[in-house]
């Protein structure tokens, strides 16, 4: 029969390998004659009961989702200020709405093209939400130069178009093609090419690759509603549903990211 201190030690064993691939810690007392049962106990266990390992697996991947949800939700929270309250980001939609919505982008991105459609179905649906556009240049050069052109047609009062014709160009962006669409957009190019030189612009983007790696946003298009990160495609049925919840989750204080 085996000793209980044995097959306590195996299972506690068998549950750290699982976990974190820990070794039998040479500090834990036992003899190297009780390590070689343990270890054969183990052995002997995973060979009758091999779904012991899955189920252990699956177990580590569901506690590692819900502490990386923890943590994005943590960041969000502590980000709250720069997420929705800061004054040099563009604003769009309806710049009153109840629900925020913030979208961290590439003007190369061709799923943030693809998205911006769905996006704006959902916005002009609900009425009621609030636009923070986060430039996320991080795809090649000239999503930086496109970047610092749109952030410099928000000094001319026509980010939004510049946006929207970025986002609408099909194709890679180089800078004679961005200088061609903020001729269209009708802005002043001598002061845009002052203005996405400037300070301010290139401290912005910065900010937002800060905040962005905070919030571990590795790719775009990613979004944040009622301090959750969703990132990837959004269907504008699933941005409806979630303002919806954002808002009665704000509206029956569970949340205070609106």
């Amino acid at each position: 029969m085996l000793n209980p201190r044995f097959v306590a030690a195996a299972i506690t064993t068998i549950l750290s390998a699982a976990f974190a691939a820990a070794p039998i810690a040479a500090e834990s007392g036992f003899t190297d004659s009780e390590t070689k049962e343990i270890r054969k106990i183990i052995r002997e266990y995973l060979i009758n009961n091999p779904e012991v390992v899955v189920d252990a697996i699956q177990e580590m991947r569901r506690r590692q989702q819900v502490a990386k949800l923890a943590a994005s939700r943590r960041a969000i929270s502590e980000s709250k200020a720069a997420l929705l309250h800061n004054g040099l980001d563009p604003v769009g939609g309806n710049k009153n709405g109840s629900v925020t919505l913030i979208e961290f982008f590439d003007y190369n991105c061709g799923w943030c093209k693809r998205n911006l459609s769905q996006m704006k179905a959902a916005i002009k649906a609900d009425g009621d939400v609030r636009v923070v556009y986060k430039e996320f240049p991080i795809l090649s050069p000239s999503s930086r130069t496109a970047a610092q052109a749109a952030l410099a047609a928000h000094k001319q009062d026509k980010y939004q178009e510049m946006h929207d014709q970025l986002m609408a160009f099909r194709g890679p962006l180089d800078e004679s093609r961005i200088m061609a669409i903020a001729k269209k957009v009708g802005l002043d190019i001598e002061k845009l090419r002052t203005d996405m030189q400037s300070s301010e612009v290139k401290a912005k983007i910065a900010a937002n690759l800060t905040l962005a790696q905070k919030l571990d946003i590795q790719g775009t298009p990613a979004f944040i509603v009622g301090g959750k990160l969703i990132p990837g495609f959004v269907r504008a049925e699933q941005f409806i549903q979630q303002f919806k919840r954002t808002r009665k989750e704000c509206a029956e204080k569970k949340i205070s990211f609106c």
